[in-house]
């Protein structure tokens, strides 16, 4: 949908119009300023421009990422919002210093461009040398066709290009048999072909995230067809991998929390967040820059309005969440006895496509919740929430808390090509766009924030009932973090 600004707020001011007379026309009129302020000269575009920009990419445990930090803590307080640094303990340090590789046969040698997988072994200096054989699709039929040939050889991956997010989603739960598969087989390392059009190189974690020992390597598209097409044509080939890699156990890392406390009930707690980190081959503006750019900007625009919502909204800017949603789930540990006052937490965290509607958890009374709060918004719309529970952002742990959730559902746009990928820069930002997610998120949370509410936190029983009822576990399994669900070590204790 393509709408200029005046006609934006234009369907905006006939939606409060709407609620005229309703016991929440005071709330709607707060709305209403709040998203006219969103949508009109802010400097939520100069924020993203400037965080990846002049910062750029910042990985949890980088340099970049602690200047982040301090650069949203005075953001915040330029605005006169209350903000702190919350300390957590990482559980290990990862950062690709450089990566390289050579391919050699009779004849032939070549240097593909390659990145290092996050959690990725280092080489050592030397270097690591090994037959390089074709692993198909990495499937278990691929691997009984390598047989004893996949045994201290790098394995290379065939994929598909990648069209849509779900494809990158299929890349996630692919990438997790494959390993695991590898690993058995005893292989020196495995490298994926490059999924992205023109080259691209990106960035995804091992299935084992930190407990990884392995070599992974991601290989420009191109260079990796040249290999197979070698291979497949019967040509002998090894590859030499030099992966610089700093790596180290625990380490303190930080959230970022703005706060605008509640003038009626301020002891309850609405939560708007975004992930601060990124990876490091882009500047990180889709992921996720752009949405720590609106929420800093929503809670610098309630401030300036004066407005006093009823609850207090939190603004929560992640840490640690590429690495494992580290910084969200110890959050909610730091936090755990305000749990039950927790009455919604927010995810935005897919770029800047139009927001369509939100992911509610599998929990219906929260769908007529967000239902209600979108109503002063619905002209930019239309909206339709799906009901289901997800994993791969920092909902996961409020959820599994037991604390309702939402995620922001947004049309794919440029997402899934620049996901984590060189490409992920301020350029790839659609302005307009953002601009108009600020007012639908406002609405949302700020809606959430005065509302009357009828759900509560649910217990370990219910949230065990919504793993059996929907593919939850499938999910964690997918991102790693089953077990830590499984053996009582993350998520709410039963009570």
């Amino acid at each position: 949908m393509t709408m200029s600004r005046t006609a934006a707020l234009s369907l905006v001011a006939a939606g409060a119009i709407c609620l005229a007379g309703s016991p929440l026309n005071a709330q709607s009129d707060d709305v209403s300023r709040l998203v006219a302020a969103l949508l009109g000269d802010t400097p939520l575009i100069e924020d993203a421009r400037a965080l990846t920009d002049e910062i750029g990419g910042r990985p949890t445990g980088s340099p970049a990422n602690l200047a982040a930090v301090e650069w949203a803590l005075a953001r915040f307080r330029s605005a006169d919002v209350a903000a702190r640094r919350e300390a957590f303990t990482m559980p290990a340090l990862w950062l690709e210093r450089s990566a390289s590789a050579t391919v050699s046969g009779e004849g032939i040698s070549f240097p593909p461009r390659v990145a290092a997988m996050p959690f990725a072994a280092a080489t050592g200096a030397p270097g690591v040398t090994a037959p390089l054989v074709d692993a198909g699709r990495g499937t278990a039929e691929d691997f009984r066709r390598l047989g004893a040939r996949a045994r201290g050889a790098f394995v290379l991956i065939e994929t598909d290009e990648l069209a849509d997010i779900e494809g990158l989603f299929r890349e996630y739960t692919d990438a997790a048999g494959i390993e695991g598969r590898a690993f058995d087989a005893g292989v020196a390392g495995v490298v994926y072909m490059g999924s992205r059009p023109n080259n691209l190189l990106y960035r995804h974690n091992a299935s084992l995230g930190p407990a990884n020992q392995h070599r992974l390597l991601v290989m420009e598209r191109d260079a990796a067809s040249r290999i197979l097409r070698l291979l497949r044509g019967g040509t002998a080939l090894t590859l030499t991998a030099h992966l610089d890699i700093e790596s180290g156990g625990s380490y303190e890392s930080y959230n970022v929390v703005g706060e605008i406390t509640g003038s009626t009930k301020p002891d309850e707690i609405v939560v708007i967040g975004a992930h601060l980190d990124s990876w490091d081959l882009g500047t990180g503006a889709l992921d996720n820059g752009a949405n720590v750019a609106m929420v800093i900007d929503m809670a610098r625009q309630i401030r300036r309005l004066g407005l006093q919502p009823a609850r207090t909204i939190r603004f929560v800017l992640f840490n640690g969440e590429e690495q494992g949603l580290i910084g969200s789930w110890k959050y909610t540990v730091a936090h755990l006895d305000e749990m039950d006052e927790h009455v919604l937490a927010s995810s935005f965290d897919i770029g800047t496509g139009r927001i369509v509607g939100f992911f509610t958890g599998g929990r219906p009374e929260i769908v007529d919740a967000v239902e209600q709060v979108l109503e002063p918004v619905r002209g930019l719309g239309p909206f339709q929430q799906l009901d289901v529970p997800i994993v791969g952002t920092d909902n996961f742990d409020f959820m599994m808390q037991g604390v309702a959730n939402i995620v922001a559902i947004q049309e794919p746009a440029n997402y899934g090509p620049n996901y984590h990928a060189r490409s992920d820069t301020f350029d790839k930002v659609d302005q307009h766009q953002l601009r108009l997610n600020g007012a639908i998120a406002a609405a949302v949370i700020y809606g959430f924030a005065t509302m009357d509410v009828t759900w509560k936190r649910q217990t370990r029983a219910e949230i065990e009932a919504l793993v059996a009822a929907t593919d939850l576990e499938q999910q964690m399994r997918t991102f790693g973090i089953w077990e830590s669900w499984a053996e009582g070590r993350r998520g709410r204790v039963r009570r």
